[in-house]
């Protein structure tokens, strides 16, 4: 009985994800959104299995079908139930994965955009054998694409004349050439302790949750908990002194700028800088919220207050004084043999903290 209800549950999602599916597609623009995917998948030829299995000739396929790739159990239950990839049950997947599929490890939130999801299965099914080429893109999208191309196009030869004019390298092997400046500007984007590099801009807790539900919260918990050994953001207050502490951005952390840096750069996991500066310090903004640093949703963080923010651990960090060390000061080589009058023993072994799930299967699209 429970296994009947199950199919026709799973029916019903299919039937409804197909009435929304959409015959245009723009396959350039599917290439584009798998960016989101390529972190876990692979496509092509001699594609391989990564975190999620490869997606070579996925239409057509029962779920949980490859052999050399160690699904879940949810995802093989769901294929011995008689879920085929096609377009109405993928398009039902990228739409909200563990709707379909509840106890999938897929970690994405999924596509919420219908033209998104038509586009990538369109770009997927050209990896795949034996299936409907997908109908070409309007006169209007194609208008706008080429319209695309010409700017990159344009842009390509500026950035190529103006190599021109690069410094040869002046080191011992004479290789490479000085950086432009363009090119510094676009990789200088830390952000130091006193908030030098912060970029303009705001954002406010109430509009960092739902960016957290979308983005972040299939790795991380709705609130910051963690989900299975996916980083926690939040809690841990009190535990450093305890034999298995737990280094949250509340109970750890020193600097809140570490947390915009990091959020900016790398996140959310396989799109890193996708995400807008004010989109950044909302989400920073309900990391603090999450700490209980902040407690009014509507607090709004931004380049203007970010410096009156304190992480409650700031205090317990100290400066690196190692150059002021004897060795370093008289400018002498360090000691590295017979150093001890007695031989060296181990007195105290760290513990090894796992934070980034590497086992087959886990954050995968099947």
């Amino acid at each position: 009985m429970l296994k009947s209800l199950n199919r026709l549950f799973l029916a019903a999602v299919i039937l409804v994800a197909a009435s929304s599916v959409v015959q245009a597609a723009d396959l350039k623009a599917g290439k584009k959104v798998f960016k989101k995917c390529a972190a876990c998948h692979a496509v092509g030829e001699g594609a391989k299995n990564k975190v999620g299995p490869h997606l070579n000739d996925v239409f057509g396929r029962t779920a949980g079908a490859l052999d050399d790739f160690k699904y879940s159990k949810a995802m093989i239950k769901a294929g011995e139930e008689g879920l085929v990839w096609t377009d109405e049950t993928m398009d039902a997947f990228l739409l909200k994965p563990k709707k379909l599929i509840k106890k999938t490890k897929m970690a994405f939130s999924g596509l919420k955009k219908e033209k998104d999801r038509v586009n990538i299965i369109a770009y997927l099914k050209t990896f795949s054998t034996g299936v409907e080429e997908a109908e070409p893109a309007s006169e209007e999208e194609q208008s706008a694409n080429e319209e695309t191309a010409t700017t990159q196009v344009a842009a390509a030869s500026s950035a190529s004349n103006t190599n021109q004019n690069y410094q040869k390298s002046q080191g011992k092997f004479g290789l490479g050439r000085i950086a432009l400046n363009e090119e510094v500007t676009a990789w200088d984007i830390d952000i130091r302790p006193d908030g030098k590099g912060l970029p303009v801009g705001k954002g406010t807790v109430a509009m960092g949750e739902p960016i957290f539900a979308e983005q972040c919260a299939s790795c991380h918990g709705d609130f910051g908990e963690g989900i299975d050994r996916w980083p926690v953001l939040a809690g841990g207050q009190g535990t450093l002194t305890e034999e298995r502490p737990e280094k949250t951005v509340g109970s750890y952390w020193p600097y809140l700028s570490t947390v915009y840096d990091y959020i900016r750069r790398a996140m959310p996991f396989g799109n890193a800088r996708s995400l807008s500066d004010d989109e950044v310090y909302a989400l920073t903004a309900y990391v603090l919220y999450l700490n209980d640093v902040v407690e009014d949703e509507e607090f709004e963080l931004s380049n203007e207050n970010f410096n009156d923010i304190r992480l409650p651990n700031e205090e317990n960090f100290y400066p690196d004084d190692r150059s002021e060390e004897a060795h370093y000061a008289d400018k002498s080589e360090p000691c590295m043999k017979d150093c001890k009058p007695e031989p060296a023993r181990v007195v105290m072994r760290a513990m090894v903290l796992d934070v980034t799930p590497e086992s087959e299967g886990e954050g995968s699209l099947e």
